[in-house]
């Protein structure tokens, strides 16, 4: 298969803060750790106590939340890492996204009438795709860790073997979850207590993960992707009425890739490239809202531009994006201001543009997934992972022996074009299923340099995934701490359906009846989303705080203090 090259992202080189004496900033005084669990948090503080850096907490945490969070993401998934290397005054993308199995094909969903069978893309063995988060976790160890791999897993593998508490939020997504998850015996003897759902508060164990943790320290990638446990693997995909083979496991490598870099109203933005959507659809987005002065504009109006920036990114992302190792994404032009230009000038001031007026992909429930944790330490080493198994509980398989469940990201593939996936999410032939292929995500871990102080940010929550950084990073680049960018409210528009979803507190009636006057669709729900987390560094002082999405009140945990253990 022919292979493409990604364009040349944006003319801009990294960040060197310390090339221009004016944005020299204070080191930071502490460390800071942002995740959407307590448990995750104190396991990076603590391997930051050791002697570790943000890469080794980084390893920590994500193998703590794969436990404790297993709803949102896993060994059995992947992850986006977006990287500062503080010491080499530079930045990376580390792609750990899972790929398609290399006898997975085209049109593997669609029933004997053409039809996209959702069942099969995503419950059970065929939905999922290869993992790539153990060896993301390898790679960070030996690439840019200071600990070896053993020692910074160790908390994870406690945590397994002594147990962690059942929490509310797990057992939010589990009740969603839960017929699905009886067709799996090991994922049912593991999660469910006959066959319901556990109380909140039960002490839950998980010594196959402890084992599977303790393989992955002990030989790396290759104990994971070779050898007797690739073999254990693939067999039990394929028992269960999977595609997977062991050459699958053998051949995946992680990817390095050069980040997005995106200039607006004086702040630098670092984010995520292909095969995530979410860099190219900020850049859009952002490019778009430079030719408004929008901070000076009433909640409405302002608004109104935002939406309308968001429904044409997202029209973008729709027909263009996929995985740069397969196709030519046009990503130059969609970031280019001339293309901005053009998008702007079909912007009414005051009226919506009806989705189905912009040319483009012909026209589900949408819950959160996924996890997202934040880090600073204090050499500046700056970290944002977002990671994954797609829908709570993946796939709701577990192979025996493993401990952990398999994603099913071959939905966020195009199954067909102008089918939504599983998020309302439509898309084209850029992202149609190939062997080997990454599909396309929209997971945006994003930094925001300024010249008085440094964020690492991101969230999941699906497409809302993207909407909900722009807005975070525009409340950070107005002067908000961490802890109220992780509460602001939100709104999103995804192009297809074409609404203005938003959270109940997201605007006031009076905000939406102007809203709805320009012709917007605006569904204000009682329900929440997304669950972001954000660490800001304050440049003057070196100060650090952290943010915590309050939305699962007492579940996450954000801390600049020294590490602790939680009891």
């Amino acid at each position: 298969m022919i292979r493409f090259l990604l364009p040349v992202l944006l003319a801009l080189s990294p960040l060197t803060l310390a090339d221009d004496p004016a944005r020299s900033p204070a080191d930071p005084a502490q460390a800071g750790i942002a995740s959407a669990n307590a448990y995750a948090t104190d396991a990076g503080m603590e391997v930051l106590a050791k002697g570790g850096n943000a890469f080794d907490a980084a390893i920590a945490v994500s193998a703590t939340l794969g436990l404790v969070e297993p709803e949102s993401s896993g060994l059995g998934g992947g992850a986006f890492m977006l990287l500062r290397v503080a010491g080499e005054d530079r930045e990376v993308f580390i792609d750990a996204r899972e790929r398609a199995p290399l006898a997975a094909s085209r049109d593997m969903f669609l029933d004997a009438d053409g039809k996209a069978n959702r069942e099969l893309s995503v419950n059970g063995a065929l939905a999922a795709g290869i993992p790539g988060l153990p060896a993301g976790l390898d790679h960070l160890a030996k690439k840019y860790g200071r600990l070896p791999l053993s020692q910074s897993l160790a908390p994870a593998i406690r945590l397994a073997h002594e147990g962690w508490r059942f929490g509310p939020k797990n057992a939010a997504f589990l009740g969603y979850r839960r017929d699905v998850l009886r067709r799996s015996p090991a994922a049912a003897k593991l999660f469910l207590r006959g066959g319901e759902v556990p109380a909140e508060g039960t002490l839950m164990r998980n010594k196959e993960y402890a084992r599977t943790l303790e393989i992955l320290a002990a030989q790396g990638a290759d104990g994971f992707y070779k050898g007797d446990f690739a073999r254990r693997l693939a067999r039990g995909v394929r028992e269960a009425g999977g595609i997977w083979t062991e050459q699958d496991l053998a051949q995946y490598t992680v990817v390095e890739r050069e980040p997005l870099r995106i200039r607006h109203r004086g702040f630098d933005i670092v984010t995520a490239p292909p095969p995530s959507s979410g860099g190219v659809a900020l850049a859009t987005m952002l490019k778009v809202l430079e030719g408004y002065d929008y901070p000076r504009l009433g909640k409405a109006e302002r608004s109104h531009l935002f939406i309308e920036a968001m429904r044409r990114a997202y029209r973008d992302r729709a027909l263009y994006l996929g995985d740069p190792d397969f196709v030519q994404a046009p990503v130059d032009m969609l970031v280019s201001d001339a293309y901005a230009a053009g998008l702007r000038a079909s912007i009414h001031p005051a009226r919506a543009t009806p989705s189905d007026l912009l040319p483009g992909v012909d026209a589900a429930p949408l819950r959160p997934d996924t996890s997202h944790f934040s880090i600073i330490d204090t050499e500046g080493n700056l970290v944002a992972v977002t990671q994954t198994v797609n829908l709570p509980y993946g796939s709701a398989l577990m192979v025996p022996g493993t401990g952990f469940l398999l994603n099913n990201e071959m939905d966020d593939f195009s199954v067909k074009p102008g089918v939504p996936n599983a998020f309302g999410l439509v898309g084209d032939d850029a992202n149609a299923i190939a062997p080997g292929k990454r599909p396309l995500s929209s997971m945006t871990p994003s930094f925001l340099v300024g010249p008085e102080r440094t964020a690492v940010l991101g969230t999941p929550g699906g497409s809302r995934i993207i909407t909900m950084v722009l807005l975070g990073l525009v409340e950070l680049m107005q002067g908000e701490g961490a802890q109220a960018t992780a509460a602001a409210p939100r709104f999103h528009h995804q192009y297809l359906p074409d609404v203005v979803q938003a959270e109940a507190d997201a605007f006031t009636p009076e905000q939406i009846a102007a809203l709805e006057a320009m012709g917007h669709d605006v569904q204000a729900g009682e329900r929440t989303w997304g669950n972001m987390q954000v660490v800001l560094w304050n440049h003057h002082d070196g100060g650090v705080e952290t943010g915590t999405d309050p939305r699962w009140k007492g579940v996450g945990k954000g801390t600049s203090t020294e590490a602790s253990v939680y009891r």
